[in-house]
């Protein structure tokens, strides 16, 4: 079962969104905790979700969507409608490419159904790790790859005028507790040496401090396309929900071998990362 913030990141939809398909009984709860009202999920109810998102994407209404779930569409017919919705975009301007990139990702779900996971989840401990690192909230998706350019850039410029050398691998943390596509609470850091904790005056645009270890931590490694990672966040919150866990803190991307200001575009096809998202029992306290 899971909780409704994290079948939220497994969907990637908010939990409005969530609460309103409830409303419209387009996808209900399996279980609602009578003492505490706390709504639960189950992972087959993810094809569903995938369905009504996939068909959101294709411009229907929820009424359409509806009526459409009644009569119990098939995977094939569902699947040739997305095929001609990629065409459709591909013949848009440039601005249009971050809808493109979603239709093909829930295109990608769902004809991955059924089949088995491409992702080994690992469970380890974290030890805690100093970092150098600049946090901002990032207005929309569509911004999303102007600002992460320049929070970066400003990063590794301070800490090249310190002269302080930044190891491996460079990273980035998200702190919403769901899935937004506005206000993206984001951190991207490098790890640095632990003396430097100590000796360096900072600007109000950088942080030095020590991110904290994690005792339990799931952890996939997604390697391929960059706008494919959302992959890896759908194969690691299903098993993180199947396996009798929550997530229990902000989730983590790890750039493996690579720095994103020192790779070309066409490199973004070939990349390595380590997701990792803290988790905790389910019945714990969170």
């Amino acid at each position: 079962m899971f909780r409704i913030g994290d079948f939220s990141q497994l969907g990637q939809v908010s939990i409005r969104t969530l609460r309103h398909y409830d409303e419209l009984d387009l996808l209900k709860p399996a279980q609602i905790d009578k003492f505490t009202g706390y709504r639960y999920y189950t992972i087959e109810q993810l094809p569903r979700l995938n369905r009504i998102l996939a068909l959101k994407d294709l411009g229907l209404s929820l009424e359409q969507i509806g009526d459409l779930l009644k009569r119990d569409l098939p995977p094939d017919q569902l699947r040739g409608m997305l095929m001609l919705k990629q065409a459709e975009i591909e013949q848009q301007m440039q601005a249009m490419q971050t809808q493109l990139r979603r239709v093909a990702a829930r295109l990608n779900q769902i004809e991955r159904e059924g089949k088995p996971p491409q992702y080994e989840v690992v469970i380890k401990s974290v030890a805690a790790q100093p970092i150098a690192s600049c946090r901002r909230v990032v207005p929309d998706f569509e911004a999303m790859v102007d600002y992460r350019c320049e929070m970066y850039r400003v990063l590794y410029q301070w800490l090249t005028d310190q002269a302080i050398t930044p190891t491996e691998p460079e990273l980035a943390i998200y702190y919403n507790t769901e899935y937004v596509e506005r206000d993206i609470d984001m951190e991207l850091g490098t790890p640095v040496d632990r003396q430097t904790l100590k000796e360096v005056i900072l600007p109000e645009t950088i942080a030095l401090r020590e991110l904290p270890a994690v005792e339990a931590m799931a952890s996939v490694i997604h390697k391929g396309e960059m706008w494919d990672i959302g992959q890896a966040m759908v194969a690691l919150y299903s098993w993180i929900g199947s396996h009798g866990y929550v997530s229990n803190g902000p989730y983590r991307e790890l750039h493996l071998f690579w720095r994103e200001l020192e790779i070309e575009t066409e490199q973004f096809k070939n990349i390595v990362i380590e997701v990792q998202v803290p988790i905790a029992p389910l019945d714990m306290p969170q």
